[in-house]
Parts: C-alpha cells; sequence; structure tokens
C-alpha cells in the first residue's frame, strides 16, 4: 500500500535545474548535434519537430487546410540574402506578427527585449549563419519547473518566399523567427499558440511567477505597483478591451489585442503632474494616436529636456498614453517577476523561490475543494515557514508581515494533441502551530483558511498575500474530485522561506 510519500514529489531547490544548467529537451545536445553535423559537412534536420504539415498543426493548420496549402520549408539563406541572426542587438521591432493569432506570444518576446540580461538567458549568444553555420540553433525556456535546452532546425514555413509566422523588422534577421519554431516545437505545433494570455509566455522565457489586475478593479496605486515593477525587471503586458474582431478604436488602439508595457512615468505639465503609460503593438505600428502620443501638443508643454528622453517620435508600433485613458482603453495589466536565481545580477530587485511538484489522482489524492468535505483532506499538502519579515515591514503594526505570492499551475494542457481541457484550480492556505504535518477533517473544524485564491480554468493560478511570520500548509485541488493531473506550485517571497516537502 502507497504512503504519504508517494502522493507528491517533495520539494527540490529550483536551481538544481537553472537557466544555466538546462534539461536537454527530448534528449538533445546542442553542441554534439552541431559539430556531428560540420564533421559530416551537412546542414540539421530535426526529425522530432519535422518541416511537415504534422508542425503546423491539426485543425486549423491541418494537412487539409487552406492555411497549410503551398508551404514551403526555406531555411533563412533561401529566403534572404546574407541572413543574420541578430542584427545590431535584438529589439522590440525585430518581432512582428505573421498569420497565426500568437500577438500574445509576440508581445511577451517584445517585453523580453527591454531586458537584455533577460534576453540573453533565452537566447543564447555565439549562434550564427556565418561562424560554424550547420542549420541549427538552440534557446533556454522553462516550463513547469524546469529549464529546458531546445533545440531547432532553421527551416521555416513560407508561402511565396515570406515567413508565414513571426518575422523581424529588418527582413534578414531570424532570432525571433527561430525562437518561435522552438517555442512552437515545445507546445507540439505552431496551431497550438493559437491564443492565450501574455503571462503565459512571459512565465516560460524566465520561470517567473503572474499576477494579473483587471483594470476597472485595479488598486488605487496600480500605477505605483507598475513602475516598481518595472525597476524590479518584471515584464509586464497589457490587453485592451475585446470586441468580436480586431477593430481599431478612434486612438487607433487595437481592440482585443496583446500589448507591451514598457515604461511608466511622471510629468509636469500644467502645474501639475501627468501619469504616462508607454505601451508597444507587436505588429510594431498602428501606435496610440491620441493625447501624449509622438506628434501631440501635450509634449510642447513640458521640460525640453523630458521631451527629449521621452518623446521618441517614430512609427514603430510604441507611443505614451495618458493613464487615466489607459484605464478606459485597456481591461488587464500582467506583471511577470522573475526569481533570484534568474536574475542573478541584482539580487536586490528580486524574489526567492520555494517550488513544489505533485499529482491529482482519481480515488487518491484528488479530493476536490474544501465543498467536498470528505475527500478535501486527501489532496497533496505543503508546509512553508516564512521567518523573515519584509524590509519595509512597519514596527507599529502588531505582527511582522511577510509578502509572498503563491502560483498553482497545471502541466501539458496546451498542446492540441495530448494535452487536456484546462480544469478549475486553487488553493487554500491555512495556519499551524502544532507538530501535525497533515491537515485532517478534525483540523478543518476547529480551524479557518487564513488565504485562498479563486479557482479558475487558466493554466497558472496566482494570488498576493501579506502573511504574518508563522508556518502554513498550502493545499492545492482541483474544484471538483476525483480529476487527473500534474501540478507545479510555487512561492515567492521578498525573503528566503523554508520548506520541508509535503504529502
Amino acid at each position: 500500500m502507497s504512503g504519504p510519500a508517494d502522493r507528491t514529489r517533495s520539494s527540490m531547490p529550483a536551481f538544481m535545474c537553472s537557466n544555466k544548467n538546462p534539461v536537454k529537451y527530448l534528449g538533445q545536445d546542442y553542441e554534439t548535434l552541431k559539430a556531428q553535423c560540420l564533421a559530416a559537412n551537412t546542414l540539421f534536420e530535426d526529425e522530432t519537430f519535422p518541416a511537415s504539415s504534422s508542425s503546423l498543426g491539426v485543425n486549423k493548420f491541418g494537412p487539409d487546410s487552406a492555411k497549410a496549402k503551398d508551404v514551403t520549408w526555406l531555411r533563412p539563406s533561401e529566403i534572404k540574402t546574407n541572413p543574420q541572426f541578430i542584427v545590431d542587438g535584438a529589439k522590440c521591432v525585430d518581432v512582428c506578427q505573421g498569420s497565426v493569432g500568437d500577438c500574445w506570444f509576440l508581445a511577451s518576446i517584445a517585453s523580453l527585449t527591454m531586458n537584455e540580461e533577460f534576453l540573453s538567458l533565452v537566447v543564447p549568444g555565439n549562434q550564427s549563419f556565418q561562424t560554424d553555420y550547420a542549420g541549427i540553433f538552440h534557446f533556454k525556456l522553462w516550463q513547469y519547473g524546469e529549464w529546458l535546452d531546445v533545440v531547432v532546425d532553421d527551416r521555416l514555413p513560407t508561402k511565396n518566399q515570406q515567413l508565414m509566422f513571426v518575422k523581424s523588422g529588418t527582413a534578414n534577421e531570424f532570432w525571433s523567427s527561430l525562437l518561435e519554431k522552438a517555442y512552437a516545437k515545445l507546445n507540439g505545433s505552431y496551431e497550438s499558440l493559437i491564443g492565450g494570455l501574455p503571462f503565459e509566455a512571459l512565465q516560460d522565457f524566465t520561470g517567473g511567477i503572474s499576477e494579473i489586475y483587471c483594470l476597472n478593479e485595479a488598486p488605487g496605486d496600480l500605477f505605483q505597483i507598475i513602475q516598481k515593477a518595472l525597476k524590479m525587471k518584471s515584464l509586464v503586458t497589457c490587453s485592451s478591451i475585446s470586441a468580436d474582431e480586431e477593430e481599431r478604436t478612434k486612438q487607433n488602439v487595437i481592440k482585443g489585442h496583446a500589448y507591451s508595457l514598457v515604461g511608466a512615468v511622471e510629468v509636469s505639465f500644467n502645474d501639475g503632474k501627468e501619469k504616462l503609460i508607454r505601451v508597444r503593438n507587436p505588429w510594431g505600428y498602428a501606435e496610440w494616436n491620441g493625447a501624449w502620443s509622438d506628434n501631440s501638443s501635450e509634449w510642447d508643454k513640458v521640460d525640453p529636456k523630458v521631451k527629449a528622453d521621452l518623446n521618441l517620435q517614430c512609427d514603430d508600433g510604441e507611443a505614451w498614453i495618458p493613464y487615466s485613458s489607459f484605464t478606459n482603453e485597456f481591461c488587464r495589466v500582467e506583471i511577470c517577476h522573475v526569481s533570484l536565481e534568474f536574475a542573478c545580477s541584482d539580487q536586490h530587485h528580486t524574489w526567492c523561490l520555494t517550488q513544489f511538484d505533485g499529482s491529482w489522482r482519481s480515488g487518491f489524492s484528488a479530493g476536490g475543494c474544501p465543498k467536498y468535505s470528505d475527500t478535501y483532506c486527501t489532496n497533496p499538502q505543503f508546509r512553508i515557514r516564512l521567518e523573515e519579515p519584509d524590509d519595509d515591514h512597519e514596527v507599529s503594526t502588531e505582527q511582522p508581515c511577510c509578502t509572498v505570492i503563491v502560483g498553482l499551475m497545471q502541466k501539458n494542457r496546451r498542446k492540441i494533441i495530448t494535452g487536456e481541457k484546462l480544469l478549475p484550480i486553487g488553493f487554500y492556505i491555512y495556519r499551524y502551530e502544532t507538530q501535525d504535518f497533515k491537515i485532517t477533517q478534525e483540523f478543518l473544524k476547529k480551524n479557518k483558511q487564513v488565504a485562498y485564491s479563486i479557482y479558475k480554468n487558466t493554466r497558472e493560478v496566482s494570488t498576493r498575500f501579506k502573511l504574518p511570520v508563522g508556518e502554513y500548509l498550502i493545499v492545492p485541488s482541483t474544484y471538483d474530485p476525483n480529476q487527473d493531473a500534474d501540478f507545479c506550485l510555487r512561492v515567492f517571497s521578498e525573503k528566503n522561506a523554508d520548506s520541508s516537502g509535503g504529502w
């Protein structure tokens, strides 16, 4: 009979599999494969993600679909003369959308380019079409708690000699197209990238954890939260108010579209202060044309030095928007916070990570939410100890508190062929002061939760809390019992948190 230790894998430090020591995805070793191709004077062909209709998709891009007809897979040298991996550094304008509906993914790439350190961890250097070229490239991506080194060949899908999917604003540059191919491979096909939320890709680029703010119910200090997030190197995106189709407003905002949020400043204006948000359309054009846009008259009323620093006049899809207009035109802001092991060069402005992996199994460890009192206690349970309060803790308050962001992620749900529908998932947090590790029905009769998330059918449910110093049990679950799934539970804290596995 299985014991408690069989119900879930215990926690392990996130750095055991880090960006600097990634797992070789599908067992493919980039250096070995490249050396073999150079020795044989051949170009790499990736049999695990072939240049065929199976890599495009099975439905909208399936072999019988109109979108899959007349597709030719070409290497960059067959598309443009003098192909380059990166030209003059990776920039936002290197990411322009193609025919697949993955603006959420492109907005995330564009946000990534705003931080050269982060980008270099995802897009390894020393890759070239000139030196030791063998038709093989690789990228480092995070998924479900581990870093992966993903290898691709450079055969890209085209129609009429034009790239079908993401392309660079520089015609002979291909790093963004190849990164998209690696992400499509990781998710099973290009079609798997249709539709999504930007925070998914941001997490897969950084191993970070995301917060979502709906602007119709946002806290009063959201502008300051955004400013602090950008200062802490968090990656931020936003989505415009949705519509049946991607139509434009009078101020040129694309409805139902994902943007990168790359700046938040206050400027002196008319004897007061004006809050401005800078957003970027991943298309690389179609930017805001209302107040505070590139050529608006408001810029003539600010300090000339401020204008010179902020008012960059070019049609690149980026523009400043007054915060008051931003909250009317956009519906959601997503912030991806990164952990200490990813942003190791600036330890003062990052988060500490504690990570657990586990599974829900029908009839065994899939007890459902608390309303299913007979089975709820069979869910996996994880202990965490918060010992150090935040640096900005107010001494006058009764108890020292710790800021934590708890995220529960269900695994392998995007892949069209092997994936399954997203389940409603969530978690409850309980305070305990005894040596009893496992929550029982008797425990629940005497103790209420101190924090919890809302159950949602999204890849990850995450919530920010301020918890007093102490010990806690986190119980993740599906909403209904007897639903099978694997999950990753992560706790981001401003200070180190102690953990000792789970049940």
